[in-house]
């Protein structure tokens, strides 16, 4: 059995790595009035970057991790299962786990499930980084960063990874051979992983994995220096699924996936025979890929069997013989302290008094049993607006290019309306036009042909998955809402109103924005957005980062809404709770899906290729 306390040997030697690094770099020269005209600025600018580097990376000011962790090895060394009692981690002093349990079988597939800001990422952080004591035979690979910027095409870099995966698979034999001896056990796993590999048939998987996460002819030859940072993320989420780790950690795969390459990702992921632990936030694709089910809760790692729906039930069940065992339990500790407190002076009374306040420390030595706390049900509301009579928002035989060609049009002779009551979701493809649609909608983009009409008094307010962007990182979401709208009002207390409407109290109001949760960043947006007041609401991939119950709240937030919504999600469940309208882009138009949005998915799943 190892023990480990967040290696500090393991830290030093990055920190002297990127020490070595920094001084490889030339040191250049300038003159003084260079210095004193850019470098003030320059250095700045820097300073803020570095921050927020390390607020990305969670290092404190010297590089080393801000985690804190302990954890206990329990199972050989040797195995693919991997178990690790006392764990505990600890991120910027608050306590996020302690003396709990991390037992993960090799081939099961486990979601992660937690409120937003409970630590589910920092957990991911720690496990790659092996501040936990995880065997080294067990390689483990973290979807968190995208695929970093180079001349390969999309298909090379795969290619490539696949190559260098090969390759460490093959020094790795050689070492244990040399290490432990050719009757190793470990080798036979080795062996196994590098006869899968293949070489012969690197390209044609690869591409099969592109082309499932949404890569076409184009833009898989597409250089990875070229591409968005959601196409990044794709690039490395096909490196991920191809070199097949022993354990795979993937932190919202689905965050740049549009509907149907998330149709893909759930039939390739349960076909998935190595162990996987998932961060999401889609419940049908946690029921749809998940064996088993690991909640965070109350600093414990709360182990169940089953899929998302199997967990809820249950956990119920659970719970409610919990709330009865309690009760019980109450019941009969006020029954011991009642009789102790009549018992007098009589010598028989209080002997049995006696008696009973054994039990009663004895009971309590033992641990009572804990009243169930039920998770926070964090509801909000977008503000009233002004009705506005139709037409609102229509397009009359719109056409629209980039180029401003007509070869190259996403859309052709659009007619298109959205009114104060519309709930309309946009679904198909990326690259078809559903975020341009958006972006004609609100007059960032002007159609090449056609006209785009907006009722006079018409206010749109937008929420995209890059909305997060314009958050200054550095400072706490108090500080930055106040600053923003320093005309509305200078009291700290009415903005802690303002931002506890939508779930964000407590010390997520005073933290850097930087050590926040996604989620928790994204309801800060969320409350800009009220703010605002829009009578109309475009939500552009909203549910990013955000846990299950806001998600459900969210719905509750656009359905009780009294203007109009047009939502691009790749939620099927957000968009089954919400969408009164479904169009379908594809083909330089949006055509009217006249089934529900579960049948849509079913047609997406029937047209899938492994």
């Amino acid at each position: 059995m190892v023990v480990v306390s967040a290696s500090k040997a393991k830290r030093d030697a990055k920190k002297a790595e990127r020490a070595a690094k920094k001084d490889k770099k030339g040191t250049g020269t300038s003159t003084p009035a260079d210095s004193e005209n850019g470098s003030a600025a320059t250095s700045d600018s820097e300073a803020v970057n570095e921050k927020l580097q390390k607020l990305k990376l969670q290092e404190d000011k010297h590089g080393i991790s801000d985690r804190v962790t302990t954890g206990v090895l329990a199972s050989l060394p040797t195995s693919r299962d991997l178990k690790i009692d006392a764990v505990s981690l600890v991120f910027h002093g608050k306590v996020l786990l302690a003396d709990s349990v991390l037992e993960l079988n090799y081939g099961r597939r486990y979601g992660l499930l937690g409120e937003n800001g409970c630590g589910k990422s920092t957990f991911l952080k720690s496990i790659f980084a092996r501040e936990y004591p995880v065997p080294e035979s067990i390689d483990i690979y973290l979807l968190n960063e995208p695929a970093e910027p180079s001349e390969f095409s999309a298909l090379e870099w795969v290619v490539n990874e696949a190559e260098n995966e090969l390759k460490r698979l093959e020094a790795q034999v050689e070492e244990t051979i040399e290490k432990d001896g050719p009757e190793s056990p470990t080798l036979e796993d080795l062996y196994e992983r590098i006869d899968e590999m293949d070489p012969a048939t690197f390209e044609s998987r690869a591409a099969v994995i592109l082309t499932g996460l949404g890569f076409n002819a184009k833009t898989i030859t597409k250089k990875t220096k070229d591409m968005s940072g959601g196409w990044k993320m794709r690039v490395a989420l096909a490196k991920a699924l191809f070199v097949k780790p022993t354990l795979l950690l993937l932190d919202d795969p689905t965050a740049h996936l549009d509907l149907e390459a998330c149709v893909w990702l759930e039939e390739y992921l349960k076909r998935w025979d190595r162990t996987l632990v998932l961060v999401s936030h889609s419940m049908d694709f946690l029921n749809g890929v998940c064996t088993n089910m690991v909640d965070m809760r109350g600093t414990k790692l709360v182990a169940y069997g089953g899929n998302y729906d199997t967990y809820i039930k249950t956990r119920a069940e659970l719970e409610t013989n919990q709330m009865k065992q309690y009760y019980k339990q109450q019941d009969e500790i006020a029954h011991i302290k009642k009789f102790i407190a009549s018992a007098g002076t009589y010598a028989n009374l209080v002997r049995q008094a006696k008696s009973r306040q054994k039990i009663l420390d004895k009971m309590e030595d033992e641990g009572l049993i804990e009243k169930v706390v039920p998770d926070k049900v964090f509801s909000f509301r977008f503000p009233d607006v002004e009705k506005l009579p139709p037409p609102v928002l229509s397009f009359d035989d719109v056409s629209f290019s980039y180029s401003g060609n007509p070869e190259d049009n996403l859309y052709e002779n659009l007619n298109f309306g959205v009114d104060m009551d519309s709930r309309i979701a946009l679904v198909g493809p990326n690259g078809v036009g559903k975020s341009t649609l958006l972006k004609l909608m609100t007059g960032a983009l002007s159609p090449t042909g056609g006209r785009v009409s907006r009722h006079t008094h018409l206010k749109i307010g937008v929420y995209s998955q890059h909305s997060a962007d314009q958050l200054d990182l550095t400072k706490s979401s108090l500080e930055f809402v106040r600053d923003k709208f320093s005309h509305i009002s200078q009291d700290f207390q009415y903005w802690r109103g303002q931002l506890g409407r939508y779930g964000l109290t407590g010390e997520g109001q005073t933290a850097l924005m930087g050590t926040l949760s996604e989620g928790q960043r994204s309801r800060v947006v969320f409350a800009l957005l009220a703010i605002e007041a829009p009578n109309m609401i475009l939500l552009d991939e909203p549910t990013n980062g955000l846990d299950i119950p806001t998600i459900d709240s969210l719905a509750d937030a656009i359905n009780a809404f009294s203007g109009g919504v047009v939502v691009v999600s790749h939620d099927f469940r957000l968009l089954d709770k919400v969408a009164k309208d479904i169009y379908v882009c594809e083909n330089r138009t949006a055509t009217r899906w006249d089934a529900s949005i579960l049948a849509y998915k079913s047609k997406l799943a029937k047209n899938v290729v492994l």
